[in-house]
């Protein structure tokens, strides 16, 4: 709001004169409300999209799917237990060993088991604990996941979901129905996804699942049918570039720490710097196709 008061370039992108009144600020917040309500995200994302397809930019044959944790708008103070089922709670109950100061209580979790089953997010109740893998540290979290599309490595879908344990393959399934065309294609994956569940749904709905063998501990849900194609390999190398999707995100689209609460905020602009990634990359990609 400070910006649109004096900075001319901020009022030409607003549509505003030299000499008109800048609005309170009160403003976003009832337009970020409607847009909200109107999908304008969804809207905005599925008109990137259009140009980029009217640019023959698109792959409409080989895709990859992948998710990463998007750290919640909430401390781990507000992380409290909950009452049981039929317990009286009309005292809210406290952390132990907690000194209660006035401004920022100081609080030892030391000991305490804490589980997303036993506890919630008085801030962000539906962020959940999780962690990136063995040894790190938990955190609020929610999960974000990709679909791009291996041509040029533009983002074809979104999707956000709770930070549970298999957010991952779910959310893969539910993006890899949404797939147009009626042609068969591949879909690459981490070793993550292989998974019993996941290849035989995608090989039901007709996509050949191209995700890593994961044979740490046990055997892969692919074989030699599926491995020994070249297509395969392909399908590895490329679906690395998902990652500088998620990479982007996290810098420049400020998203490594979430600004918003709540799963349907958080999916909106997951949703707009998805769509904000796809047209820095048409940028690039554009001369190319002259």
């Amino acid at each position: 709001m400070e910006q649109l008061d004096y900075n001319l370039l901020f009022r030409w992108f607003v549509g505003l004169s030299m000499d008109d009144a800048v609005w309170d600020a009160s403003t976003f917040s009832k337009n970020r409300e409607r847009m909200l309500e109107g999908d304008i995200a969804e809207a905005f994302f599925q008109g990137v999209l259009g140009e980029a397809r009217a640019g023959q930019l698109l792959s409409d044959e080989h895709f990859t799917v992948d998710g990463t944790l998007l750290e919640a708008w909430a401390s781990h103070k507000s992380f409290r237990p909950v009452d049981p089922v039929g317990k009286d709670n009309d005292q809210e109950p406290k952390p132990p060993a907690a000194r209660w100061d006035e401004n920022n209580p100081t609080v030892n979790y030391r000991g305490e088991k804490r589980t997303n089953q036993t506890h919630c997010s008085t801030t962000d109740p539906q962020a959940m604990l999780a962690r990136k893998g063995p040894g790190k540290e938990a955190k609020l979290s929610y999960h974000g996941h990709l679909m791009t599309e291996n041509r040029s490595g533009l983002v074809v879908n979104t999707q956000v979901t709770t930070a549970y344990g298999s957010a991952e393959c779910h959310a893969g399934l539910l993006m890899a129905e949404q797939l147009p065309g009626c042609g068969r294609v591949t879909l690459g994956a981490d070793k993550g996804y292989d998974q019993r569940e996941f290849v035989e749904e995608l090989r039901c709905m007709g996509v050949t699942p191209h995700v890593a063998q994961n044979q740490g501990r046990r055997r892969s849900r692919l074989d030699q049918r599926t491995t020994r194609h070249p297509g395969y390999e392909i399908s590895q190398r490329k679906r690395k570039r998902i990652e500088e999707v998620f990479g982007w995100m996290k810098t420049v689209g400020m998203l490594r720490q979430l600004r918003h609460r709540g799963l349907e905020r958080v999916g909106w602009v997951f949703t707009l710097a998805a769509a904000t990634y796809n047209l820095v990359r048409m940028r690039t990609l554009m001369p190319k196709c002259v």
